[in-house]
């Protein structure tokens, strides 16, 4: 029953899910059936069963509810101690929740019942569907209350005890999603799950209350059974998922084909006439964006540009079209979670900060290889995005917001979108005579404008509204009018102010205002490259709302008061451990693998763009309690969760790049980077745990390289015989540093590592002695208290000091050639 994890980890769906992300985790309103599973056991439940789900009128029903028991709460529960908003949410269901904890399992174990487990994403709609249909039914609260122990999950706050369950119900019904709801025995095995159901029997298919009854008595009558088959799937998905290495590293060649097959995988996906790689609905995998741009820079190094070019083409134009689409905000910028039709037209509106942070980067990417402001545009837009509505009072940056508010002040229903599409009407009564351009411009129309594919309103929620989308050339449409670019350009920036300022007194989508620390080291990373990357665009441009224009300076600032509220906040400076996220104070779970890994990645970036040695420092110590907390070192590569919590029954060694990059694939750059950094056995060291990781997913690799996009670059990176390295000399607090640094991070190449080290910094040098006596060397020899030297040094050679900013970048863009 379990053969299929030996070959699909956990940590991607099932075949039927492999390629994209799995259909049910995009259940809002424009996908009109859910799903749920059940166990073949003896019980008459069948696997799958279609439903329609009309959200407006479910949003409708869960906020008339909110709305109504905010004054005076008929019940309350455990959840109201709580600091996580999704389980805030449910703390005045009827339902008695708990949250996870000892007292729960206590409390099974006292009253000898089954345990039910409800985990879910805070904005999908579909898990909006289950609180309404069944969590706030008295009925349903009832059985619930009288036969089960009940607990609720945030998937984001315990990321560890979701991916338990959730690979049960992936590994044994071969699907998965959710809302997520599993039957547990007290010891917490898993007895059955699956994902939505509804409260009544439909279609010949069970409800949820013929499901809890099934429970019952299958828990009073066929009790050995169940707790036998739970404790066995554990056992088998345990086994299933410690993989090891049966080797320290690939086998030569391997990297190398996995990256080209890879690439070539994903050519096959790509969507020629509207961009990005698959099929509706589109979401934007930037590790899919990534695979191919590095890709392309080593066909251009191993000599063949027109292969190059033709895999940067398919980058540039799906770059395109998603910032055209209505996917991206482009009143109030940033991007939504992913579009339900093939055109990147009607999305749906929760705003992730993993997204945000993973777009800047390739789009940052996309302007070091073209250097159109296009791409630096989109960029900024993003960051200004993030800088305006998602940043705390102490820098911390938040993760998400809703997809769905109400139209006006005082409504109580809610509807997703609300706040961002338009009438044709209110376009014209906001923009006066520049409606008209406006209009043509972003496919403005009085009947709507959701009507470019079947699947984008296929309920008709949207009639009379517009999703804004760019649909024609801006020249084009500047020229038709006989008017210069720039002046049209001016005119929609300037409706775009006066949109959004009308927009701000709608009432806003709920903001998950949850700090958590993998998503921030994303937006960390993101904000570093991009005070540096941004200073290659042309000096006096013009830029137009909502793109703020600011000095790229700036970001800096804010990727450093970022990671600093990480440090004071989610840090223990004792034990050097992390806590995952912070909500009103840190909360109970402790710092997962991505979270290590992805703050490394953030604080390397960090220091790189010019921020102090102590980043780097702190990235080094962070790097050693990341191998201390997760590392398996005789089988190779890190578990997700440090196998403290006796609560947690399952450590999986996750490898899918999919919406987030996987922990192991962003460690194993990590590693990479690190090695090039430092020398002598702690680099040796470093590159040795790299390739022991690496050969652990050598299968992957070799049979299915797409759900690895990440991973094929790591794999590749760890091959390179040199990596590049830029050493710049000098006072960091001068202009000229500052103009360097820039130089250095201008031309795209992934294998490059930027080591800015000012001598006169007691500080800065005493860990170069101690890690790297050559970096050290070097600085002492090159230094004059009147100018920056750059060193670019790479198969055991350096260049002759480069002095200005435009040598430094011609030594950087000289071709240097590798094997593909």
């Amino acid at each position: 029953m379990l053969k299929t994890l030996l070959l699909f980890s956990s940590s991607s769906p099932p075949p039927a899910f492999f390629s994209r992300h799995n259909r049910f985790s995009s259940l809002p309103r424009k996908f009109p059936y859910t799903y749920a599973h059940c166990p073949s056991l003896s019980w008459p439940f069948s696997s799958v069963f279609p439903r329609p789900i009309h959200a407006f009128k479910v949003l409708a029903m869960a906020e008339g509810t909110t709305t109504s028991s905010s004054h005076s709460h008929n019940y309350t529960n455990r959840l109201a101690a709580e600091h996580s908003p999704y389980l805030l949410q449910h703390a005045h269901n009827p339902v008695d929740w708990y949250p996870w904890s000892e007292e729960a399992f206590a409390e099974a174990r006292k009253k000898d019942v089954p345990i039910f487990l409800s985990s879910r994403i805070f904005s999908y709609i579909v898990c909006h569907v289950m609180e309404v249909e069944s969590f706030e039914n008295e009925e349903v609260a009832k059985l619930l209350n009288d036969w089960f122990v009940s607990i609720k999950v945030d998937r984001e706050e315990r990321p560890d005890v979701d991916k338990v369950y959730m690979t049960y119900v992936q590994a044994l019904y071969a699907g998965g999603g959710w809302p997520l709801s599993v039957f547990l025995s007290p010891d917490l095995k898993p007895l059955m799950g699956g994902t939505y159901f509804p409260p009544e029997d439909k279609y010949g298919r069970p409800g949820f209350k013929t499901i809890l009854r099934k429970v019952k008595d299958a828990w009073d009558n066929k009790r050995d059974m169940l707790v036998k088959s739970g404790a066995f799937a554990i056992e088998q998905l345990s086994e299933a998922l410690s993989t090891s290495a049966g080797s320290n590293q690939l086998p030569d060649g391997l990297p190398q084909n996995a990256l080209r097959l890879c690439a070539e995988q994903l050519s096959r996906s790509y969507d020629s006439r509207l961009g990005g790689f698959g099929s509706a609905p589109k979401f934007p995998r930037p590790v899919e964006i990534q695979l191919m741009l590095y890709h392309s820079k080593k066909l251009e190094e191993s000599g063949k540009p027109g292969g190059a070019k033709e895999s940067q083409k398919m980058v540039f134009f799906s770059l395109e079209c998603m910032a055209r689409g209505g996917i991206h905000d482009h009143v109030g910028g940033g991007f939504h979670r992913y579009s339900v039709d093939e055109f990147w037209h009607v999305p749906h509106f929760e705003k992730m900060l993993y997204d945000q942070g993973q777009l800047v980067n390739v789009y940052l990417d996309a302007f070091s290889i073209t250097k159109d402001v296009f791409y630096s545009f989109v960029s900024r837009d993003i960051l200004d995005y993030l800088r305006r509505d998602m940043i705390g009072s102490e820098g911390e940056i938040f993760s998400a917001e809703d997809a769905d508010s109400a139209e006006f002040e005082g409504e109580t229903q809610k509807k997703e979108g609300a706040f961002y599409i338009w009438t044709s009407k209110e376009i014209d009564d906001i923009l006066g005579k520049h409606a008209s351009l406006f209009r043509e411009h972003y496919y403005v129309k009085p009947s709507g404008n959701c009507d470019l594919s079947r699947m984008s309103d296929p309920h008709n929620e949207f009639k009379g509204k517009n999703v804004l989308i760019e649909r024609n050339d801006s020249s084009a449409l500047a020229s038709k009018l006989d008017m210069p670019i720039q002046e049209y350009l001016d005119i929609l920036g300037e409706s775009r102010k006066k949109l959004f300022d009308v927009r701000s007194k709608r009432p806003r989508p709920h903001l998950d205002d949850k700090v958590i620390v993998s998503w921030n080291g994303l937006a960390i990373s993101a904000f570093a490259r991009g005070s540096k990357i941004l200073k290659g665009e042309s000096q006096g441009m013009c830029v137009n709302f909502p793109v703020v224009g600011c000095d790229p300076m700036e970001y800096l600032e804010v990727a450093e008061k970022a990671a600093n509220f990480i440090r004071r906040h989610l840090y223990n400076e004792q034990t050097h451990r992390l806590q995952h996220s912070f909500r009103n104070g840190p909360s109970k779970a402790p710092g997962f693998l991505d979270d290590y890994a992805f703050l490394i990645s953030g604080l390397l970036d960090l220091y790189e763009c010019g921020g102090s040695t102590d980043w780097l420092v702190w990235a080094t110590e962070l790097q050693d309690m990341q191998d201390e907390l997760f590392l398996d070192r005789e089988g190779g590569a890190y578990f997700n969760t440090p196998g403290e919590d006796p609560s947690v029954l399952l450590r999986v060694k996750e490898d899918h790049d999919g919406a987030e990059p996987s922990g192991n694939s962003v460690s194993a750059i990590n590693l990479v980077r690190l090695a090039s950094m430092v020398s002598g056995s702690k680099s040796d060291r470093y590159r040795e745990n790299a390739g022991h990781l690496l050969a652990v997913f050598e299968t992957r690799l070799k049979d299915m390289a797409m759900a690895v996009p990440l991973m094929c670059c790591a794999a590749d990176m760890l091959c390179v015989s040199s990596r590049k390295q830029v050493v710049l000399v000098g006072h960091k607090s001068s202009v000229e540093f500052e103009n360097m640094l820039a130089a250095a991070h201008a031309s795209y190449d992934p294998n490059k590592t930027v080591i800015p080290i000012d001598p006169t910094n007691t500080g800065e040098m005493e860990f170069w002695e101690a890690n790297n006596s050559k970096v050290a060397l070097m600085a002492r020899q090159n230094f004059a208290a009147d100018k920056v030297v750059a060193l670019v040094c790479q198969n055991f050679t350096c260049s002759p000091p480069a002095s200005s900013s435009k040598s430094l970048e011609d030594l950087l863009s000289k071709k240097t050639t590798s094997v593909v």
